[in-house]
């Protein structure tokens, strides 16, 4: 058995997010993508925590149903705080065994001067590591995971305001952290490299401001999709395999300046510096360049993935509704897309299963000749990639070579 997870998302009540992330959109468009569990986000917003507490129903301990699809209780947490004289931002995954946990939450944050009633990614004032103990404190069963882990500013090892390992920002707690999450412009290889993260599960997850983002990124587990395997499969390292964005797509994946169009490889800003050649600010360090520094330049490719029984496979996807926009000449947002979207997930059993199972015939019959061709080429890896940098997302294509 095994389930497929997208454990980092938003509400409508996160600064940021679409309006139109509600409950019953939320199941909708799990069943579209073919997710097996949610997080419900945001349960700390005293309105959203009412909606959940009317429309969620008990099924097992700690998993909740509602239309048919799974979840657990999650949201994400932005902490602020000085440490090693100096300022740092950290966003952590908080998962809570049930709803008893989630109301000890809420008072401990209260009690921290926290605003909880503003943005469903509430900032509190204490460190990762002395929240991290509060928490498990509240119950035992909580599991913290930093999100994003190298994003330049709010990620537990990012260039703007992280640390240099897990042991410098999380000291003793350390060992209670049992995951980390990549985030878009990484993908597990890349962490794989990085000493400090021996022996912490390697997850993917969307962190989803929007509903067609859901899903962008999963982690596939082993067991049943609940509470007690989740934190089996996140504390004993249970991952059958992740689905990755291409990590040159994520919005920080190389070293630049959007504003002057200069974006950098890690080689290149080590011959350059970190100042931008035409305005003279510093540049965004990005993911890569800070992995190869905290790595010492060492990579980890998928050929040595039997060489270490940690390291799982992953797999390197493009999301359907682009490659759809792609093939038909048309934006992401334009009506003829996303009915093609629909009219495929629907007939091929999600969007998952259409990038990484169904046939070419089937994809041919489902989307025409042209997306099974692009999927095809996805899957093969045979793709034209244009890397991002400083906030702007990364363009993946399928190698347009007639072949």
């Amino acid at each position: 058995m095994a389930f497929t997870a997208d454990l980092h998302l938003h509400s409508r009540y996160a600064y940021a997010c679409s309006k139109n992330l509600t409950l019953a959109n939320m199941a909708a468009w799990a069943k579209l993508k073919g997710i097996d569990l949610l997080s419900t986000a945001d349960y700390t917003h005293p309105a959203w925590l009412a909606e959940l507490e009317a429309n969620l129903t008990p099924v097992d301990n700690g998993v909740y149903q509602f239309e048919g699809v799974r979840f657990v209780l999650g949201t994400e947490l932005s902490c602020v705080f000085k440490q090693g004289g100096r300022s740092r931002r950290v966003h952590l995954l908080v998962y809570a065994p049930n709803l008893e946990a989630v109301y000890g939450i809420r008072r401990m944050l209260d009690g921290l001067d926290t605003k909880l009633n503003g943005d469903g990614r509430p900032t509190v004032r204490v460190s990762a590591r002395d929240l991290t103990a509060r928490l498990l404190d509240i119950n035992p069963a909580c599991i913290v995971v930093p999100a994003h882990v190298w994003t330049p500013w709010y990620g537990v090892l990012g260039s703007k305001s992280g640390f240099d390992s897990l042991d410098e920002c999380f000291l003793d707690m350390t060992p209670k952290i049992p995951a980390v999450e990549t985030g878009l412009s990484s993908d597990p290889a890349m962490n794989w490299s990085v000493p400090t993260l021996a022996g912490k599960t390697i997850v993917s997850f969307s962190d989803a401001h929007s509903l067609p983002n859901m899903g962008r990124e999963l982690t596939v587990f082993q067991g049943d999709a609940g509470y007690r395997d989740l934190s089996l499969g996140l504390r004993e390292n249970r991952v059958e395999r992740t689905l990755e964005f291409f990590p040159e797509e994520g919005k920080y994946h190389l070293t630049g300046h959007r504003k002057c169009a200069i974006s950098q490889t890690p080689g290149e800003t080590r011959q350059a510096g970190t100042g931008c050649a035409k305005c003279g600010r510093p540049l965004t360090l990005g993911v890569l360049h800070r992995v190869m520094e905290l790595s010492g330049g060492e990579t980890v490719t998928q050929d040595k993935l039997g060489e270490d029984a940690a390291r799982r496979s992953f797999t390197r996807l493009t999301p359907l509704v682009e490659l759809l926009a792609h093939t038909m000449g048309k934006g992401r947002a334009a009506k003829t897309v996303a009915q093609a979207y629909h009219s495929i997930c629907t007939e091929l059993g999600g969007e998952v299963r259409a990038l990484t199972q169904a046939t070419f015939e089937d994809l041919k019959r489902a989307g025409g000749e042209a997306l099974a061709v692009a999927i095809t080429k996805v899957r093969d890896g045979r793709v034209e990639i244009v890397p991002g940098f400083d906030g702007q997302y990364g363009t993946v294509r399928p190698w347009d070579n007639g072949a």
